[in-house]
């Protein structure tokens, strides 16, 4: 027993000898590994955001990391009064990306960072931009009435057509994020009698990739219904050889699938977050909706959700569909505009 507890304390002895340069290293393997793990979108904008700050910090003599709360205050101090490319000074949200970057990349070095005064420099910036008539500027939402005329400014007889057609009404009754659309493989989905399966194999909630399916149930509309369509696209595409890969893709102007004999796009040609924008603008437009340029992918997910909150859908229900937290404020925003007007204290008052 003697000569065991002998060589359990040598071990663990050995065990707390301080770290070397060698148990600072990452391979590139590693390195890798770790990059993957963020978003691909959040991960470009945080380098961005990281890459300016540590360019500001050797412009001033600062150092980054670590880098001090004054250094920080100073930081987004000089964001708030520094045009952006558009000639515009930056919206609140743009500085408070940069502030959750530069603190995550202090956690990660394992490195404290008190941002209480850099936070208070940002409250202050959004009560001025307040003050000056600035608002958060957000996506309508597509509701009912502006899906139909959205869906009617489409086309189901022509490829492209049906194409938009599918990203209209998916992206409504998924309650779908642009980034889910895109990333949607033909495999992803599944018809049945009772409906639509969609497979989401990764999203902004879902980070480890876990992955969730998605029910889509019939709708008593044909030209709304998103198992319909999308069983009219799948075997638009099946006739064209395509049963396989990107759901949604790019056509070029002679009116050529992507990843067809002929077609100009090069690869698969799947369509991205910025193209799905687009064909829920251009539908705007074509339908003559005001301020059509402001209608966006994220339209269709914000018209989804405050559609079934008018219809009566719980707060959880909501949230499970559209892949939130049940404590996410933006689904208890959708909550509150049905609600303005169904629980209205000043109905039925006698005015």
């Amino acid at each position: 027993m003697a000569e065991l507890a002998r060589r359990e304390d040598n071990l663990t002895a050995s065990l707390l000898t301080p770290a070397s340069a060698a148990d600072r290293e990452l391979t590139e393997a590693a390195r890798a590994r770790v990059a993957g793990g963020l978003a691909a979108n959040t991960g470009r904008a945080y380098q961005r955001d990281w890459e300016s700050f540590a360019v500001w910090c050797v412009t001033q003599g600062r150092s980054a990391l670590p880098a001090t709360p004054e250094t920080v205050t100073e930081y987004v101090t000089h964001l708030a009064v520094t045009p952006t490319r558009k000639g515009t000074l930056p919206a609140p949200s743009t500085i408070e990306r940069a502030l959750a970057c530069i603190q995550s990349r202090h956690k990660k070095a394992g490195l404290p960072l008190n941002a209480e005064f850099a936070r208070l420099a940002l409250r202050d910036y959004r009560k001025e931009r307040s003050s000056a008539g600035h608002r958060t500027r957000k996506a309508p939402p597509a509701e009912l009435t502006v899906l139909r005329a959205l869906v009617d400014a489409t086309d189901p007889a022509t490829l492209v057509g049906l194409r938009d057609r599918v990203v209209l009404v998916l992206g409504f009754a998924l309650m779908g994020r642009r980034s889910e659309l895109a990333a949607l493989d033909i495999a992803d989905l599944t018809v049945s009698d009772d409906g639509l399966e969609v497979a989401i194999r990764q999203s902004k909630t879902d980070q480890d990739a876990i992955g969730e399916v998605v029910p889509v149930p019939y709708g008593s509309h044909p030209e709304t219904c998103p198992v319909r369509i999308v069983r009219s696209w799948l075997a638009s595409l099946e006739s064209r050889g395509v049963t396989e890969g990107p759901l949604l893709r790019a056509i070029d102007r002679h009116g050529r699938l992507s990843g067809t004999p002929g077609a100009t796009m090069r690869g698969t040609g799947r369509m991205s977050g910025d193209g799905l924008n687009q064909i829920v603008r251009r539908a705007a437009k074509r339908a003559g909706l005001k301020d059509a340029h402001t209608y966006t992918a994220h339209s269709l997910r914000a018209g989804g959700a405050t559609a079934a909150a008018k219809a009566g859908a719980s707060v959880s229900a909501i949230a499970r569909h559209g892949r939130w937290s049940d404590k996410s404020p933006v689904v208890h925003g959708y909550i509150r505009a049905a609600d303005k007007w169904r629980d209205n204290p000043m109905r039925g008052v006698g005015l």
